[in-house]
C-alpha cells in the first residue's frame, strides 16, 4: 500500500531507518462535551471504545506500555514507539498535568516522540508552547485534531460542541509553531453525501495539514446514533461506497501529506453496522485495489477541488 499512500509507517521508516509504532495510552482524560462545559452526552456516535479498543484502561502508563509494547513487537517487530495519547481529550488539563503526563511517556524506554489526540477547541497557547518545546528538544510530535466534518451544520448535527474556525484557528497556530497537525475526517457522516467529504478535505488542504486520518461512520451501541440506526433514520455507507470515496479524497491529497489511518475499525462486543467495519484488512486491500484499478495514487489529482471536478464532469 506504501506505493500507492503515503503512509505514517512508511514516513517514519524512511525517517528513522526502522519501523516506528505508536502505542495507544489511556491517561484517564474526559472530554468538555461530556462533562457539562461545552455539553453532555458526547458525540452522537461517539463511544471512545470505538476509537480506543483499550478503553478505559485504569492502569499506570507505565503498565499500559509494557503490555503494548510486548505485543507490538511480536506483531510487527517495532522497537521504537510513538506514545497515542488517544483516549478522549488529551490536552484537557492545566499545562503543568500535560507535561508531567508526557514527560512519563516520553521517559519509557524507546519512546521517540508524542502523538496527541484532541479536539480543535482544546489546545490553548499554552499546550501548542509545551508541544513545541518537545518539538524543539528532537522529539516527533504529533497533534491529532479530531474535526469529522467542516461543515458546521454537521458538526452541530453530531453534537461536536465546536464548529470549523476553532480547527481553522488552533491548525494554523500549532503549524506556526512547528507542530505537525494529523487532522480526522470521517466519511458517512448523518445528512453528508460524497461531496460534504470531499469539501470537506478541500477546506483542510486549504488551510494546511501535514496528516489525515480517515474513518468509516460505524454505529456503536450506547450512543444516539445507535437509536437512529436503529429507527432507520440513519442507513451506514456500504463498502463499496466507502471504498470509492476514500480512493477519490486519496487521489486528491498531495503525496506529502501522511495518511496515519485509511479506515477504521470498531470492537466486536459493540459495533452494531456496518458489519464491514471489522474485517480492517478487507476495506485497505479494497482501497489498494481500487487504486490499482484506476492505474493511480495519492496526489494523482491533488490541486484540483472538488467543485472544479464537478463543473468538469
Amino acid at each position: 500500500m506504501s506505493d500507492r499512500i503515503h503512509t505514517f509507517g512508511h514516513a517514519m521508516l524512511a525517517r528513522y531507518g526502522e519501523r516506528v509504532h505508536k502505542i495507544a495510552l489511556d491517561a484517564g482524560f474526559t472530554c468538555p462535551n461530556r462533562d457539562g462545559s461545552k455539553g453532555i452526552g458526547g458525540c452522537t456516535f461517539c463511544n471512545n471504545k470505538s476509537f480506543a479498543p483499550g478503553a478505559r484502561d485504569p492502569a499506570p502508563l507505565a503498565a499500559q506500555f509494557d503490555r503494548a509494547r510486548g505485543r507490538i513487537a511480536r506483531g510487527t517487530g517495532a522497537r521504537r514507539f510513538i506514545a497515542y495519547f488517544q483516549a478522549y481529550t488529551n490536552t484537557y488539563a492545566h499545562v503543568d498535568e500535560l507535561r508531567a503526563l508526557y514527560d512519563t511517556a516520553l521517559a519509557a524506554p524507546d519512546v521517540i516522540g508524542l502523538s496527541i489526540g484532541t479536539r480543535p477547541d482544546c489546545v490553548p497557547p499554552p499546550v501548542l508552547d509545551l508541544l513545541a518545546e518537545y518539538r524543539d528538544r528532537g522529539h516527533e510530535v504529533w497533534l491529532e485534531l479530531g474535526l469529522q466534518s467542516a461543515f458546521d451544520d454537521t458538526l452541530a448535527r453530531v453534537n461536536r460542541g465546536h464548529g470549523f474556525a476553532e480547527y481553522e484557528a488552533a491548525t494554523r497556530a500549532a503549524r506556526a509553531r512547528g507542530i505537525p497537525v494529523c487532522c480526522h475526517l470521517i466519511v458517512g457522516l448523518p445528512g453528508e453525501t460524497e461531496g460534504h467529504s470531499h469539501a470537506s478535505l478541500d477546506r483542510v488542504l486549504e488551510v494546511g495539514v501535514d496528516g489525515l486520518k480517515l474513518h468509516p461512520l460505524h454505529v456503536v451501541k450506547h450512543t444516539r446514533l445507535a437509536i437512529d440506526w436503529k429507527y432507520g433514520d440513519y442507513v451506514p455507507l456500504a463498502e463499496t461506497e466507502y471504498v470509492r470515496i476514500a480512493a477519490d479524497l486519496i487521489e486528491r491529497t498531495p503525496w506529502e501529506v501522511v495518511y496515519h489511518r485509511v479506515t477504521g475499525t470498531a470492537a466486536p462486543d459493540i459495533l452494531l453496522a456496518p458489519a464491514w467495519c471489522a474485517k480492517k484488512w478487507d476495506v485497505l486491500n479494497g482501497i489498494n485495489r481500487e487504486l490499482e484499478r484506476r492505474g493511480t495514487r495519492q496526489g494523482a489529482r491533488a490541486g484540483r477541488t472538488w467543485k472544479e471536478e464537478s463543473h468538469a464532469a
